[in-house]
């Protein structure tokens, strides 16, 4: 037995989102241009403030096909440690000495990952991410 999701726009939903498709189409992004165009049909909706669920819905699909170009045509490069670490450090307002005392991780090793010198080690990572609140997976990135 297969089972089928019924997905129906109806009403003044179904108009909404048909005005916006008729518009600007939803459909692949072929090139900076049309994703410039994009972004501007998502600012204008953004800056709409409460948007039915037919712009909502368009929004939705709007979005998934300029990150789908965006990934593959203008991929960001993963945070260094010390990046991250520095990131983290200014969000919850710690110094390096803070950060030590709260840790037991070694001043030094915190100040070698900021310059660079060093990665994380496994230890750090573990200890990182139960006081910063994050998933490991965040700072393991580079490991």
């Amino acid at each position: 037995m297969t089972n089928k999701t019924h997905f129906r726009l109806m009403g003044k939903i179904r108009d909404s989102y048909m005005e916006l498709v008729l518009d600007f189409p939803l459909a692949s992004i072929k090139s900076d241009e049309h994703l410039a165009e994009a972004q501007r049909v998502m600012d204008r909706l953004l800056a709409r403030g409460s948007l039915d669920e037919g712009a909502e819905t368009y929004l939705d699909a709007l979005s998934d096909l300029v990150g789908s170009y965006e990934d593959e045509h203008h991929p960001i490069a993963p945070a260094s440690d010390a990046e991250m670490l520095r990131h983290l450090m200014v969000a919850k307002g710690v110094s390096q000495i803070q950060l030590s005392r709260d840790t037991a991780l070694p001043k030094s090793s915190i100040s070698e990952v900021l310059s660079g010198k060093k990665n994380f080690s496994r230890q750090m990572i573990r200890k990182l991410a139960e006081y910063f609140n994050v998933d490991i997976g965040v700072l393991a990135a580079n490991f």
